[in-house]
């Protein structure tokens, strides 16, 4: 390992791979030692599994170097391992002791034994140090084909015959979230499975296509949406109709066993072509590996599982009791609004573009919990959630190590403005529909005028004694001078960043950068709310807490998001994008199924009454959906297409 105190030049016939693209030495194809860095220093083992006790640690800190390969003639120094590789060909220093390590790796991950940082950490060692190789490998390949006077070019560049099986990983259309299928991506590479990852918003098509081409076994589909929903469950009709026979693996933080079982699995799901629910990345190489290993008794426990699931589906609508809209409408949270007024008077109305917030003036704010999340460190009682994680007994350790390279990444991303932010807010006048179940927009104060309507849904689970909600109901009707809030914000740059690390073998900073961008923009969501409340509109201007409290929801009013359980259309967006145009002020798009772009976005309507509350539609019967369909101007089959999670019946 190179260090200022030592000489470049030791490493006469060897390299070390180092943070960032500079090379110490480029050697020649023969390697004689070979050593992988652990956590803290580098470990001496047989040559055999050379890499498994180095690689089985969370490995090399941003500062440290990851990998070092050097020969006789100038070993390693003496912190280093010296780890005798004899001079056999190159490929088998990536099939023996690299592979080994990662395949022990692999294991005590999916034994929970390891955290999903120190694997990612461990598979870019491997990464950089196949990419390093690779060359050679190519050269020694060509060489060994001209000596058996074999003609060097004759070769299949697909061929994947070493790999324990191949794994098409995909985005459905019209969803950019990725983050969850790279790791679940990195996480089966550590276990020698070929993964095609296709990338984001691929059409049902183009997953065929490639389903074909690279003869896959196996198929993940990954999506965050809800409408994202919808696209599996065509995805999966038209694997049926096209006759493929590969299992599918389902995933994404809007998935779920249950949808999987009781809406998807009936368009596809055999015995010999199963569609399984993979809750996060641990559990993804065991289900690839049973999958691949043709594992009859497996599938047919998943198969009876998601049987009993769906009888245990179709029953509970039996059992739970739905009211139709008109009553549900006649028990509406009622709000009083003589006695309890309308927000005051907005400081100012219409657009605004924000582009004054830099990086440094957000982090305040930031929630870290999700980030824990993201990398799948739980701590468990009493020591959940930030900071109390840092205390668990099990994963404290690796958890305070994550939040470190966090750190030392968000200040690098904050001193060099590689990401940035940009958003846009809108205040309009608005009132309640007279039916009571939308939300109308004017265009001025006058009032006369209906610019956009926001329509709303409506609970319709029976209740006993409890209102019925709707977020219409938070909106005073005619006669009253309310308002209604919007914005969408963006971190960008996270794309071009997280491409970078791509391009550097490096899945750990990738993935940290996204992870830090969707954060980002969280805090930003967070700081232009508050600053709507104590300054655009000024509702609450004596307002004074600190960001801990902000996080707990202790202010008055709700910023619910279109797609999300207060209102699960995320077609709703269309009418707040054309209000406030996001795209055409602050560079926001929207997918055709309403995702919004870049992948770090958050937008929200803004209530203000003290009384507005977060609340669950739940699930809505077809009454409303045709009453629903009907004020939107769409028909009932669009509008069963957009409401298709929630839906308390079967479509025809």
């Amino acid at each position: 390992m190179h260090t200022p105190s030592e000489d470049p030049s030791r490493f006469t016939r060897g390299f070390c791979l180092i943070r960032g693209p500079r090379l110490l030495h480029r050697p020649r194809p023969r390697l004689d030692y070979i050593a992988i860095q652990s956590q803290t220093n580098w470990l001496p083992q047989p040559v055999d599994p050379v890499a498994t006790p180095c690689l089985t640690h969370a490995l090399a800190p941003p500062h440290y170097r990851d990998c070092c390969v050097a020969s006789p003639s100038s070993p390693p120094s003496p912190c280093l391992a010296s780890l005798v590789v004899p001079p056999l060909r190159l490929l088998k220093v990536i099939e023996g002791p690299l592979m080994s390590g990662m395949n022990v790796v692999g294991d005590l991950f999916g034994a929970g034994k390891m955290f999903l940082p120190q694997v990612i950490k461990s598979a870019r060692v491997m990464k950089k140090a196949v990419a390093y190789l690779l060359p050679f490998m190519e050269e020694e390949k060509r060489q060994k084909m001209i000596e058996e006077g074999k003609d060097p070019d004759d070769v299949d560049p697909n061929d994947d015959s070493m790999y324990a099986g191949k794994v098409l990983m995909a985005t459905v259309k019209g969803d950019v979230h990725d983050i969850g299928k790279n790791i679940v991506a990195v996480v089966l590479g550590c276990n020698n499975f070929k993964v095609y990852d296709i990338g984001v918003m691929c059409s049902c098509d183009s997953i065929l296509e490639a389903a074909k081409k690279y003869k896959v076994d196996v198929v993940g589909l990954s999506g965050l949406i809800t409408p994202s929903l919808d696209e599996m469950i065509f995805v999966a009709k038209e694997f049926e109709k096209a006759g493929l026979t590969m299992p599918i693996l389902i995933g994404g933080a809007t998935t779920s066993k249950m949808h999987t079982a009781v809406k998807i699995s009936p368009q596809y799901f055999t015995p010999e072509h199963p569609v399984i629910h993979v809750l996060d990345a641990s559990r993804s190489v065991g289900v690839v590996s049973s999958l691949i290993a043709k594992d009859e008794d497996y599938v047919q426990e998943i198969m009876e599982e998601y049987t009993e699931l769906r009888e245990e589906y179709y029953a509970g609508l039996e059992d739970r009791k739905f009211v139709d809209l008109e009553k549900a409408a006649k028990k509406k949270y009622a709000i009083d609004f003589d006695a309890t007024p309308v927000a005051p008077m907005p400081n100012e109305c219409g657009v605004h573009v924000i582009d004054n917030y830099t990086l440094d003036m957000v982090l305040p704010y930031i929630d870290w919990n999700p980030f824990f999340q993201t990398w799948e460190l739980r701590g468990r009682y009493p020591n959940r959630g930030y900071p109390k994680i840092f205390d668990d007994e099990h994963v404290g350790k690796e958890a305070k190590d994550l939040f470190d390279n966090a750190q030392e990444m968000l200040m690098e991303i904050v001193a060099q403005k590689t990401m940035r932010l940009k958003g846009v807010v809108g205040i309009f006048p608005a009132n309640r529909s007279d039916d009571g179940e939308d939300v109308e927009v004017w265009t001025d104060q006058g009032r006369t005028e209906v610019k956009a309507t926001f329509c709303m849904l409506r609970q319709q689970a029976e209740k006993d004694n409890e209102p019925y909600y709707s977020q219409a109901d938070f909106v005073a009707p005619k006669g009253h001078a309310d308002h209604i809030g919007m914005f969408a914000v963006s971190c960008f740059g996270a794309e071009e960043l997280a491409a970078k690390y791509e391009s550097d073998n490096d899945d750990y900073k990738k993935i940290m950068a996204q992870a830090l961008a969707d954060r980002l923009v969280e805090a930003f969501a967070e700081a232009v709310h508050k600053d709507m409340r104590t300054k655009t509109w000024g509702y609450a201007a004596e307002e004074d807490m600190k960001a801990e409290d902000l996080l707990k929801v202790k202010y008055d009013g709700i910023r619910p998001a279109p797609g999300y359980p207060s209102q699960p259309d995320h077609s709703e967006k269309s009418t707040m994008w054309d209000l406030i145009q996001a795209k055409e002020l602050a560079g926001i798009e929207l997918s055709d199924t309403l995702s919004m772009m870049p992948a770090s976005s958050v937008s929200a309507l803004v209530f203000a009454h003290p009384k507005s509350q977060y609340f669950a539609v739940g699930q809505v019967g077809k009454d409303q959906v045709e009453s629903y369909s009907k004020r939107k101007g769409v028909g009932l089959e669009q509008g069963e297409k957009w409401l298709s999670s929630i839906l308390n019946y079967d479509r025809d």
